[in-house]
């Protein structure tokens, strides 16, 4: 199985937190094969909002939540 990766970001009610103030308008960078790539558009996009305290980009592996259990091994 691939191991995918999804960039997202967008604002966050704290900075040290997770909880998106606007889930209906994150801003969906995109799906990657592997985590260098998904890396990659993950500093890319921080990058951009590095000024900006209250935006947040995250790198999620979807591998993960599509097979949790291979994961644990």
């Amino acid at each position: 199985m691939s191991k995918l990766h999804l960039v997202f970001g967008g604002r966050v009610a704290d900075p040290q937190g997770m909880d998106f103030v606007d889930p209906a308008n994150l801003d969906v960078v995109g799906i990657y094969p592997d985590y260098a790539a998904a890396e990659a558009a993950w500093r890319a996009s921080a990058q951009r909002t590095v000024d900006d305290a209250t935006m947040k980009y995250v790198v999620v592996h979807l591998h993960k939540l599509l097979e949790p259990a291979a994961s644990s091994q």
